[in-house]
């Protein structure tokens, strides 16, 4: 058995949020069909040990660790040494790695890091040895910085709600659907809550969660609380209707209160909040779908965020994987990353678990083994395309502000330490640091 590499979980330290550049990807010839796209088996002898690191559920870490040794049966002098948690603690020690020149080889990466550790110079570039010709040219673009590529896609993601299907039937109550509105939304969770025993809750409560504030205002036509450029655009009237909103329905008890709604971790499997059934809904992500249903199958759904005046969803890439600049191993990184991008055996093996697979080729090859719940991640996708905000990774040098400046800010209102006018003002005066 491996044994699990824990990673730290301390506060995560600054990182950088920037848009990726754009240019002409290289490429290998394609080959004709799923089974004839198989990366070459590497021919060196000489043991290979490679590193890797990455976030996610259970079921990513089980299938990942399949792909690692299906991928060493193909190539005996290639190993792995695994490193993998939950989302929490990742991003700390990653940085604290990569500082001290001692990243993994293979990082799996997010896109809202990506221009802080390309604009140190601590990543690869991986415009050769990596086949994409399959893949979406904005896929492939989201993965550049600077017209250099040193990410590459591992899956399409949106935005979206998650909700558990089977306690809302059991309610009798009227589901979520597609292409609500927050008031809708909102009444959702009093309509519940009246339903429900004392200590279950509705809905998570989103004061201190900068991805649901930035999707809120979006969808009220004010743009991004950051904008992409870099500047401060939190609208004053807007994030006291957002928050006064939370503490209205913190009060009625349809969100749980701050000593409960602190303790949610992300995709673990008793800590989220969903997973251990205090909540009925919460903000997710396509992606994060099969480490929910590998935890309760067939209990949750998907519907789109609601919207306001303008939709609040948006499309992006799951995540990345990216070489790190100091490894000694950057041409068998790359040959893995090909392997695991495009070889119709680590499809099989690693399904949705990172998202909708990017390569062309290998989602149709995919598609008739979905399971139901693969493809309620492809439908909220459909469903989130055709109005989806542009996706905006952040600015360069606000990465730490809206992770953590904003999240311990909006705990000082669920906590009642700070009222939200007083909230505001230090957002702004917290923002100066950043400007």
């Amino acid at each position: 058995m491996r044994q699990w590499s824990m990673l730290s979980m301390t506060a995560i330290i600054a990182l950088t949020l920037s848009a990726c550049g754009s240019g002409n990807t290289s490429s290998t010839p394609a080959a004709s069909s799923p089974a004839a796209t198989k990366a070459p088996a590497a021919t060196a002898s000489q043991p290979v040990k490679l590193r890797i690191v990455w976030w996610g559920s259970q079921a990513r870490h089980d299938a990942t660790l399949k792909a690692l040794d299906a991928y060493t049966k193909k190539n005996p002098n290639v190993t792995f040494e695994p490193e993998f948690s939950g989302f929490d603690g990742y991003a700390d020690k990653l940085a604290t790695q990569a500082a001290a020149k001692n990243a993994p080889d293979i990082i799996q990466m997010d896109p809202a890091w990506l221009a802080e550790y390309a604009g140190r110079n601590q990543l690869a570039e991986l415009s050769k040895g990596i086949r994409t010709e399959d893949i979406d040219k904005s896929l492939v673009d989201s993965g550049k910085f600077k017209d250099k590529l040193y990410a590459i896609p591992l899956g399409n993601n949106a935005t979206g709600m998650i909700y558990n299907k089977n306690a809302v039937d059991k309610l009798g109550i009227t589901p979520p659907k597609n292409s609500w509105t927050w008031d809708e939304y909102f009444q959702f969770g009093k309509d519940a809550k009246a339903k429900l025993e004392k200590d279950k809750y509705v809905l998570m409560d989103a004061t201190s969660d900068y991805t649901t504030y930035s999707s809120y205002q979006i969808s009220q036509g004010k743009g991004y609380p950051i904008t992409v450029d870099g500047k401060f655009n939190f609208d004053k009237d807007t994030y006291l209707t957002f928050v006064k909103k939370y503490t209205e329905l913190r009060t009625a008890g349809v969100v749980p209160p701050a000593e409960i709604a602190t303790t949610d971790k992300e995709s673990d499997a008793k800590l989220d909040l969903m997973n251990n059934d205090t909540v009925l809904m919460k903000r997710t992500f396509a992606a994060l779908f099969p480490g929910y249903e590998g935890v309760k199958p067939s209990a949750y759904s998907l519907v789109s965020q609601p919207k306001g005046p303008q939709s609040s969803g948006f499309l992006k890439p799951s995540m990345f994987w990216s070489v790190s600049a100091d490894s000694k191993y950057a041409e068998e990184s790359k040959k893995f990353i090909d392997w695991f991008v495009n070889d119709s055996e680590a499809a099989d093996l690693l399904t949705t678990t990172r998202g909708v697979p990017v390569s062309k080729k290998m989602l149709e090859y995919l598609t008739p083994k979905l399971t139901p719940a693969d493809k309620l991640q492809i439908e909220l996708i459909k469903t989130v395309a055709p109005d989806a905000q542009p996706f905006n990774a952040g600015a360069k040098g606000w990465s730490n502000y809206t992770a953590k400046d904003f999240k311990n800010i909006g705990e000082k209102i669920m906590f009642g330490k700070i009222t939200p006018e007083a909230a505001y003002e230090e957002l702004v005066k917290k923002a100066k640091d950043y400007q």
